[in-house]
């Protein structure tokens, strides 16, 4: 039975560098991002994980590879986990999307069931994520299974295992580039243990 799970965001990507906006879009580690992925596996080799499912974007799989390939763990792939579809948006800048919809990403950020022009909300992400947390549970995978993923996934998925009010989702901080969430179960409620831990180097 899975009883912790650790949520684990990709390396810096090529639009990460560029301030640009990926969503579904699938952009590259840069090399930045492979040592970040490096220099934070042998932290998370410590929680032991049975399982890495790893979403099918490059950024999130190539991350989760770097870790499996050095502790020798199995790795699924499950496009449940990709980042929030962000419509319109992709591939633009904040300026750019500021510029074109003025005052949508104010909006965006502080109303968790809102979604970009042609994309999800954050609300749907978490829907779809917990369905992978929901599985395991049932399958009695277990006790630790990583998810390699994207912060905005992470955030809403960690919101939606706490059982938070859809209204205060907003107030999670952001989750920095190969930094990961830990939460526990125990008598069937998720507890949040680490939030946005990481490695600098």
């Amino acid at each position: 039975m899975t009883q912790r799970l650790v949520l684990w965001r990709h390396g810096e990507t090529d639009y990460n560098a560029a301030g640009r906006m990926q969503g579904h879009l699938d952009s590259a580690l840069t090399q930045v991002g492979w040592n970040q992925a490096r220099f934070a596996a042998p932290a998370l080799a410590r929680f032991s994980p049975d399982l890495v499912i790893a979403s099918d974007l490059h950024r999130a799989t190539d991350t989760a590879t770097v870790l499996t390939e050095a502790i020798g763990v199995p790795l699924r792939i499950d496009k449940r986990l990709r980042e929030t579809h962000l419509g319109e948006w992709q591939g633009l800048t904040g300026a750019e999307v500021d510029a074109a919809y003025p005052g949508e990403r104010d909006l965006w950020r502080t109303d968790a069931t809102w979604a970009p022009p042609g994309g999800e909300s954050r609300v749907d992400v978490a829907d779809r994520a917990y369905e992978v947390v929901a599985d395991l549970v049932a399958a009695g995978t277990g006790p630790t299974v990583l998810l390699a993923a994207h912060g905005g996934l992470i955030i809403a998925l960690t919101a939606r295992l706490l059982g938070l009010p859809v209204e205060v989702w907003p107030t999670l901080g952001g989750i920095g580039n190969c930094h990961w969430v830990e939460l526990g179960r125990r008598n069937g409620m998720w507890r949040l243990h680490v939030y946005n831990a990481g490695i600098t180097g």
